[in-house]
């Protein structure tokens, strides 16, 4: 680490910037990800709108900042859980629990897009890492089946799996866990099993269960 940045000012800058987030996560719990504003930030913190602009330079940029973070909070948690010798229901659990432990941080990246907002293409390395982990597992577990439509479609498609040597029935696998898991956590968070009586949990389990048999 360079002497500047240790200096009293780059600290509190990293310091403001922090703080800038964790407000910015309180409004996404409170009114979702369209809703976030800066000038309502910067009134949190008794700022003027141009001196948070200061550390921000724009909502997209407070946006792609807390998606960066959220992705990186997830690859860390898969990444932990496959270096125990994790299996993909190991990984699918660890996801669940990474859903479970904020809700709006799982939206932000998997719910609905937001309104107007591009993320840029450098947050794609991050989720790459992701598709890594999950793809590392499936090629070690994956056993030995004929080979289907899918699978030559996804050999021959495979800007997604960031230059991954597995199988193509590794990547079936992969793609099928990710999506259909993905499908059960997002209905659950978004509210669509509220007042149905049956526990997400469950519903979770059996899916896996299914996928884990194919």
């Amino acid at each position: 680490m360079t002497a500047n940045a240790k200096s009293p000012r780059n600290r509190y800058r990293a310091q403001v910037r922090a703080e800038i987030k964790e407000l910015g996560w309180e409004q996404i719990a409170t009114a979702g990800a369209s809703a976030l504003s800066l000038n309502a930030i910067a009134k949190r913190m008794g700022m003027s709108g141009p001196a948070l602009y200061r550390y921000f330079a724009s909502r997209d940029e407070l946006i792609t900042e807390l998606i960066r973070d959220a992705y990186r909070s997830l690859a860390d948690a898969l990444r932990a859980t496959a270096t125990d010798g994790a299996d993909l229901a190991d990984l699918a659990h660890a996801l669940r629990r990474w859903a479970l432990d904020d809700p709006q941080r799982y939206l932000l990246v998997y719910g609905t897009p937001v309104p107007g907002y591009h993320a840029p293409e450098d947050t794609t390395a991050i989720t790459a890492e992701i598709m890594s982990t999950l793809l590392d597992t499936c090629a070690a577990t994956s056993a030995d089946t004929a080979a289907t439509a899918l699978d030559a479609h996804l050999d021959e498609h495979r800007q997604w799996d960031g230059g991954h040597p597995a199988p193509a029935p590794a990547l079936r696998r992969a793609l099928v866990f990710w999506t259909r898991l993905h499908g059960v956590l997002s209905l659950e968070l978004a509210g669509h099993f509220a007042g149905m009586g049956f526990d997400p949990a469950q519903l979770f389990a059996a899916e896996l269960n299914s996928l884990l048999d194919d």
